[in-house]
């Protein structure tokens, strides 16, 4: 009898387990967003403004889950002091490999960069430098649907769930207008696609057919992502010829100047008389707005810049004064150095 009880105890306990085991697999991946009411509702919005059939969405919906690294990707870090390092930052993009890949992707392109200033005035140097910054020219555009990472963010982040939203709907719009299944296009864990990472409404308000072709594709066309970025510079303002930033010196607390914010709100007389120097006085006109950059970096003294108008035009792209930093100074080791080979030659 006893022999009997442990035995129909173990038949139970594996039976048991058998139950339980499909359910703890399921715990670890969330159901689909097809299930969740916020999307259904969204799903029916996109029927009634734009004419989505709602049963197609709702199967794309249903093939994609809550993505817990995109989410973890773009919480703030807890410690941001701790990750705040100029250093550390430039050194991901000022460096060998992609200074080499820029002289190289200006060789590649160069008539497209440059009818793409001439155009659209922004330096040639300066579109290299983006689209380096951004994917390496084009052999990094991100391993992310970007369906699932808008889908993610859009109803599983509150802190940014409108925009992300807008982004979603715009991605499923630009899908739509391009003839691309949304559920085949990757990116970035933000939804970014293609050699310069443009979100989607980006991509539909700036981007631009720069080879000619009929069609607007900047996850393969080199000239369509090189136009696209002159484009969305010079439409958030870029002035032809002026100054991006040029080094600075500080007296006294500079603290209110940096609360500020880095748009340019004052002239550089007017810092000046508040206690901030360029460094060579010649560099800009006394009268250009200019803001106070600081770049920050554990254990070093800070680096101070001033950055005008075409540097802030720059952040609209990403919103650091790091991001913005970096780029310029690729930006000038790629034209300078470029300037000296072609010296060379002559």
């Amino acid at each position: 009898m006893k022999r009997t009880l442990t035995g129909l105890r173990c038949r139970l306990l594996a039976a048991l387990l058998t139950t339980l085991l499909p359910l703890s697999g399921h715990a670890q991946q969330s159901a689909a967003f097809s299930e969740q009411a916020e999307v259904q509702a969204f799903i029916v919005d996109m029927h009634k403004q734009h004419g989505f059939d709602i049963s197609a969405l709702t199967s794309q919906f249903a093939s994609i889950h809550s993505n817990a690294t995109v989410l973890r990707l773009i919480r703030p870090p807890a410690r941001p002091s701790k990750q705040r390092s100029w250093q550390s930052y430039r050194q991901r993009f000022v460096n060998g490999p992609r200074e080499a890949g820029g002289l190289r992707f200006w060789e590649e392109n160069g008539a497209l960069l440059q009818r793409a200033e001439a155009i659209y005035g922004v330096p040639a140097e300066i579109i290299v430098a983006i689209i380096g910054v951004e994917t390496s020219y084009g052999q990094n555009t991100g391993s992310f649907s970007v369906l699932e990472a808008l889908a993610s963010l859009a109803f599983d982040y509150p802190p940014r769930a409108e925009f992300f939203r807008s982004e979603l709907e715009n991605f499923l719009l630009l899908s739509r207008e391009n003839g691309d299944d949304p559920l085949a296009i990757q990116g970035s864990y933000a939804g970014a696609m293609g050699i310069p990472q443009f979100m989607p409404s980006s991509q539909r308000n700036y981007a631009v057919d720069f080879d000619g072709d009929g069609r607007i594709d900047l996850r393969h066309s080199t000239a369509d992502a090189i136009g696209s970025v002159a484009r969305y510079l010079q439409q958030y303002g870029w002035q032809k010829g002026a100054p991006v930033a040029v080094p600075a010196r500080v007296d006294g607390d500079p603290a209110a100047l940096i609360a500020a914010g880095i748009k340019p709100a004052l002239t550089v007389q007017e810092l000046s008389a508040r206690g901030v120097f360029m460094a060579r006085p010649a560099d800009a006109d006394a009268q250009r707005a200019a803001a106070l950059i600081d770049l920050e970096t554990p254990g070093r003294p800070t680096q101070y810049w001033l950055g005008f108008d075409n540097f802030y035009v720059i952040t609209r792209y990403n919103r650091s004064s790091f991001y913005a930093m970096s780029v310029f100074q690729l930006a000038e080791v790629v034209r300078e150095v470029r300037h000296n080979r072609l010296a060379a030659t002559r």
